[in-house]
């Protein structure tokens, strides 16, 4: 290689890209770091029909979890999980993300929880929050809350779970 050759601004891109990309996930974020609009999709969770039954059996044990026949028989038609399960899963699938980076997901609030459709043994959870909004707190300027609103889909994208979130987020920002 001689000296002063140039290297395609494409090339950089490419090589070096997706390790910057880690750089950030895998770093503290703060509240600057979030604009409203933004989203952050989550991966996969397999809902096994084991683990649904382990977890109805030692915290939500109703029949439409746990009895078949009764299930069938049902408003839902079916065996189906529990929303605290679903909600216990989308807390997972979005700290597998790294929502905040390294930054511990802390919650200050959890609002309009909409269960639309049950969660059922088998189905693929993923789950995407959205910015709605930031702002500094007015008793700690190093701290601030950023509104999300998350949501959580099956397999065929329909909506499982709707709610909102209120989470305390370091912030650079300082009062003067």
């Amino acid at each position: 290689m001689r000296l002063g050759r140039r290297i395609p601004y494409r090339h950089i891109l490419t090589r070096w890209w997706p390790w910057l990309e880690r750089i950030k996930v895998n770093a503290e974020k703060h509240l600057e770091d979030f604009v409203a609009g933004q989203r952050i999709r989550s991966g996969e969770f397999v809902a096994t029909a084991e683990l649904v039954r382990s977890f109805t059996q030692a915290y939500d044990p109703q029949p439409m979890h746990l009895d078949e026949e009764a299930a069938q028989a049902s408003m839902f038609g079916g065996l189906i999980g529990s929303g605290w399960q679903t909600l216990a899963i989308t807390m997972r699938l979005l700290v597998d993300a790294k929502l905040l980076g390294t930054t511990p997901i802390v919650g200050v609030a959890l609002k309009d929880v909409r269960f639309h459709k049950p969660m059922r043994p088998g189905d693929v959870l993923t789950a995407q929050a959205e910015v709605l909004g930031t702002r500094i707190s007015r008793s700690n300027s190093g701290r601030g809350f950023l509104d999300l609103l998350v949501i959580t889909s099956n397999q065929l994208g329909e909506r499982l779970v709707t709610q909102n979130w209120t989470l305390s987020v370091p912030s650079n920002s300082r009062a003067t």
